[in-house]
């Protein structure tokens, strides 16, 4: 990806939320200290490959070492199809008994592998583990923050969703906003304020969560339109915790909206309403649909 001419060779690019990219130079990466975490936060499928992979260029590794030093007994002459079988079958502690070692070499480098196959093998176990077990949330926020009237008053309001079916107990929730701002000196400066909710926290969050922010004059937002918003580059930074009532972990979200994430003048659309009969009828298809103000 080419970096604007403004910005220094070997610049790091990472996504940012209001659209553009976010470049970073000078940055001091630790690949090695940083694996575990790094390992942590890829996705399953690149996890197990990046297993797989490692474990097929071992036995790459130690199959040409059998290639080169011979004295595998039952492995043809020269086939290196051969020796990358008996070494996945060292590594994985096979043993089918068709091959086995006979020369001194080639029963040093089954050693080597041995002790290196007991290692990998609970590295990756340990590894694989520790990713399973990790506790995870599937809250969902709207696409969209809205502006509109609330008893009376603006307000902003989103909506946050427990995609499960157990409950978050005690599930705290805590909006950040950032705004562009020019000191007294006439340095651009990104200050942090804490928008207050109604309520900011739930004994036990089941199906929905509707988050609101009176907009009175103590509101940074107070005063503010869809171009003021723009102009301050504003951020919401929401971040919500609570207790798995099933796995008993410490569960978490973090969601941003843009500025271009909130619009003025809409409201969302009801999810739930009351049938005839008086069951309760809730349509999460709508959790994410606005409508403008009547």
């Amino acid at each position: 990806m080419s970096a604007p001419p403004e910005v220094p060779r070997g610049s790091r690019v990472t996504p940012a939320s209001t659209g553009y990219k976010f470049w970073v130079y000078g940055e001091k990466r630790a690949v090695l200290r940083d694996a575990y975490h790094t390992f942590l936060r890829m996705p399953w499928p690149a996890s197990l490959s990046l297993i797989m992979a490692a474990l097929f260029v071992a036995n790459l590794l130690f199959a040409t070492l059998y290639f080169q030093i011979g004295g595998v007994e039952g492995a043809a002459r020269g086939s290196f199809f051969d020796d990358l079988s008996f070494s996945v079958q060292t590594m994985a502690t096979i043993g089918y008994g068709v091959m086995n070692p006979k020369s001194g070499g080639a029963q040093t480098v089954m050693i080597v592998e041995s002790l290196f196959g007991i290692i990998f093998t609970a590295l990756a176990t340990g590894l694989v583990f520790a990713k399973f077990s990790r506790a995870t949330a599937r809250i969902q926020f709207s696409q969209h923050a809205v502006i509109t009237q609330h008893d009376g008053k603006p307000t902003l309001i989103f909506r946050v969703g427990n995609q499960r079916s157990n409950v978050i107990v005690h599930a705290q929730l805590r909006v950040i906003g950032a705004f562009l701002k020019k000191t007294a000196e006439r340095r651009t400066f990104y200050t942090l304020i804490d928008l207050p909710l109604v309520r900011d926290h739930m004994a036990g969050m089941r199906r929905g969560w509707q988050v609101m922010h009176v907009i009175d004059e103590a509101s940074p937002l107070h005063g503010m339109d869809a171009a003021g918003l723009e102009q301050a580059e504003t951020e919401l930074e929401c971040a919500l915790i609570g207790l798995d009532d099933v796995t008993m972990q410490t569960v978490h979200m973090i969601h941003i909206y843009g500025d271009k994430d909130i619009r003025f003048g809409h409201r969302f659309v009801d999810t739930m309403k009351t049938l005839p009969n008086g069951d309760i009828f809730l349509d999460l298809t709508k959790f994410n649909a606005i409508e403008p103000d009547a």
